[in-house]
């Protein structure tokens, strides 16, 4: 009879042992990551711009419209320069009445109108008395420091001087901003 006592004694404390709680630790680590997404410096400029009509020996004068340099880059120096240059303007021949030499295009950039992040926007020609000829890349804008994302925009102005002995017609060029 002692041993029909003693296997039901064990088979509860077995049991016993197998329902008692996990020791808890006191504390634990987790190793968290992510990733900063960056993309890209970009520049947008409009498609197009008319300024409009003026006879040989004038000045024709217009704002272009909005350029913006867009940096999704997240940089830790995020600086950039944005360049412009001029291709001639002409009627589609090259006629020397027919053709306005990139040397005759003047630039002024304009303080920006609108900025995003931080850093020190330099404008490349903050007035018309700093306007320069497109006859060769200039600077038109430039972000010198700071950190982050950021965007700068600007409404810049051309000047084109019309020879005297230009010939009357519709004259087309292009005006390329650029951005690194």
């Amino acid at each position: 009879m002692r041993r029909r006592l003693l296997t039901p004694c064990v088979a509860a404390v077995l049991a016993g042992v197998t329902s008692l709680p996990a020791a808890a630790q006191p504390s634990g680590d987790t190793t968290v990551t992510f990733t900063v997404s960056t993309s890209n410096l970009t520049i947008e400029v409009p498609a197009s711009d008319n300024l409009g009509s003026a006879f040989p020996g004038q000045t024709i004068t217009g704002q272009m419209g909005t350029v913006t340099v867009m940096d999704q880059r997240a940089a830790a120096n995020a600086t950039w320069t944005a360049s412009v240059v001029s291709t001639q303007f002409d009627t589609g021949t090259d006629e020397a009445a027919e053709v306005i030499l990139p040397n005759l295009v003047t630039y002024w950039s304009g303080q920006a109108t609108a900025t995003t992040g931080s850093g020190t926007f330099v404008p490349g020609q903050p007035t018309r008395g700093d306007r320069v000829s497109l006859n060769q890349p200039r600077t038109a804008f430039s972000k010198t420091s700071g950190s982050g994302n950021n965007s700068a925009s600007w409404n810049p102005t051309l000047e084109i001087t019309i020879p005297q002995d230009a010939v009357g017609g519709l004259y087309h060029g292009t005006v390329t901003h650029s951005v690194a």
